[in-house]
């Protein structure tokens, strides 16, 4: 069975009536709604509900405001049709899914430790792992209420393995389900692709990438993507993290030929607690600008990290040194 949403001078979509939200049913349309993290957090799919009957997943979702609450309005991705319905949103082309969204079941073929926290997940579906280097998958953890958004740190490949760069998060029941619940060879549900801060086919700027914390894994994706093309222009990687324990980007990074194309920049906000360390220390937006040979809109910017990281990385880039929003592409890691 499917519901028909209807967009408000626009146009009118089915949804399965097994579809678990909005937003998921009307990316697998092939509608351009509106999204970043798709799991409650940014905000970006917002909208009004004109009339008929949607469930609300998570009402206490930090993507709306207390005035957006009081205005009526609703996140696509924490929202489920109950039936027909209409809608007002406003869509782009820029959010039409490249490759169709596809929901079923990853088994985890393997788990490496990079740093005392985080790790390298290999999961391997029956169905090619076909995706936009900066994307990211949906996981729905065991024993765990809902999806989680974690991007893939791989190349796409016709041979079905996704690999990510997990954060165990304190509290976190969503990642710590992962590490303590899914064991080699058990199976957890994937819904993949999504996301807009992919690589592009852009004119032969310099690349920078800047990953804070578990914005790592899309940085990985899109920088591999990158070196991998033989004509492309050489890659700057600056690899936020707090301490010398945390950082695991160079080693990751060693398998992507040839050397001399990438430039790899740690920087660590907590020094003190790294005796010995001689690199750059601070926040890693401001080592990209101490780093890099101005003007800074001569180069093509990759970011994703925590919303502060962003939104620094965002006011430097955009409002201090006049780099085209067109050159800028982040997601931010709720």
């Amino acid at each position: 069975m499917e519901h028909i949403i209807t967009i408000e001078g626009g146009a009118a979509f089915a949804v399965s009536t097994e579809e678990d939200s909005l937003l998921r049913g009307a990316l697998r349309a092939g509608i351009g709604m509106p999204h970043e993290c798709s799991v409650g957090g940014c905000g970006a799919c917002r909208f009004d509900l004109v009339s008929g009957d949607m469930e609300t997943l998570w009402a206490e979702a930090p993507g709306l405001s207390e005035r957006d609450r009081k205005r009526g309005k609703r996140l696509a991705c924490q929202s489920r049709p109950r039936g027909d319905c209409t809608i007002r949103i406003r869509c782009a082309d820029e959010y039409t899914p490249a490759v169709a969204p596809r929901r079923g079941l990853a088994r985890l073929e393997g788990r490496r430790q990079l740093t005392p926290d985080m790790s390298e997940f290999s999961l391997r579906t029956a169905w090619p792992a076909a995706f936009l280097p900066g994307q990211y998958a949906l996981l729905y953890p065991p024993g765990t209420e809902g999806a989680r958004a974690y991007s893939m740190s791989n190349l796409p490949n016709a041979d079905g393995l996704w690999q990510f760069v997990i954060r165990r998060v304190s509290g976190g029941r969503g990642s710590n389900a992962l590490f303590d619940r899914l064991g080699v060879g058990d199976e957890v549900a994937i819904d993949s692709p999504y996301g807009n801060a992919c690589l592009r086919d852009t004119p032969a700027r310099e690349i920078v990438r800047i990953a804070g914390g578990s914005g790592l894994a899309p940085m990985l994706s899109i920088a591999r993507a990158a070196l991998a093309r033989p004509d492309a222009p050489p890659v700057r990687f600056f690899d936020g993290a707090r301490t010398a324990a945390d950082l695991c980007g160079e080693s990751l990074l060693g398998d992507c030929p040839p050397p001399h194309r990438l430039s790899y920049t740690p920087v660590l906000s907590m020094p003190d607690a790294s005796p010995g360390w001689r690199g750059a220390v601070g926040f890693v937006h401001e080592e990209v600008k101490r780093a890099l040979p101005q003007p800074l809109d001569r180069y093509e910017f990759y970011f994703a990290g925590p919303p502060p990281m962003i939104d620094a990385v965002q006011t430097m880039l955009m409002h201090k040194h006049g780099v085209p929003f067109q050159q800028i592409h982040f997601d931010r890691f709720f």
